[in-house]
């Protein structure tokens, strides 16, 4: 298990910090508040241009044995919140820079707790961040949905790439990209992949990548249905 826990939280834009505010009541030391687009539920909605609207992203970092009380204080900000008002989910940290000082992520076996490993596995989730030239994200989207997935979280990002590595490697790159964020249970991650990789977008070197995560913990938001 790891020292370090990466709290993630997805809710309307602008609120955002009701939930930065709890983790920090809750003893955390801050968090950082991105803004994104949520896209449609389904595929017809995405036609008709309804259910897209501005999302705050929450990166929360805290060390694992705080992790379960700052979460319980989250959901319990956001209970009385609309039914599916947003998701939240947590991610291992490997190592962590702090203040100048860096942290080995991994902790003593003997600090784990086996009641609550066996719960997070009861609410795993897998994160498929899938990295696009800008105004594909939907292209992708589209796809995934076809395969199982709901909805998805893009946030507008930017390439690191030399003018000199584009023409090197004889590829065109564009700076400016989409990263899509979507949350599957585990079943469904191969077929969504699988759909992903056949869209049109990502069969041409250059144009975007995507790769997986486990994630924990995976709780809905807001009042429960």
């Amino acid at each position: 298990m790891s020292r370090f826990s990466l709290i993630i939280s997805i809710v309307p834009h602008d609120r955002g910090e009701k939930l930065t505010k709890a983790a920090v009541d809750a003893g955390c030391g801050g968090g950082s508040v991105l803004m994104g687009r949520g896209l449609a539920k389904s595929n017809f909605g995405a036609i008709l241009g309804t259910g897209e609207n501005k999302k705050d992203l929450i990166y929360i970092v805290v060390e694992s044995e705080k992790k379960a009380l700052i979460v319980n204080e989250i959901r319990n900000a956001t209970k009385n919140e609309k039914t599916d008002f947003g998701e939240l989910f947590t991610l291992d940290v490997d190592s962590l820079i702090k203040a100048g000082t860096a942290f080995a992520g991994a902790m003593d076996s003997s600090m784990s707790d086996s009641k609550g490993e066996e719960n997070m596995k009861a609410n795993d989730r897998d994160m498929i961040t899938v990295i696009v030239n800008k105004g594909y994200a939907d292209d992708v989207m589209f796809a995934a949905r076809k395969a199982g997935a709901t909805g998805g979280t893009v946030i507008n990002a930017r390439g690191t790439a030399r003018e000199d590595d584009a023409k090197f490697f004889g590829v065109h790159i564009v700076p400016e990209k989409e990263m899509l964020v979507i949350v599957v249970e585990p079943e469904k991650k191969q077929a969504v992949l699988s759909a992903i990789n056949e869209v049109k977008c990502l069969k041409e070197p250059g144009m975007g990548i995507a790769f997986t995560n486990k994630v924990s913990d995976f709780t809905m938001l807001g009042k429960q249905k």
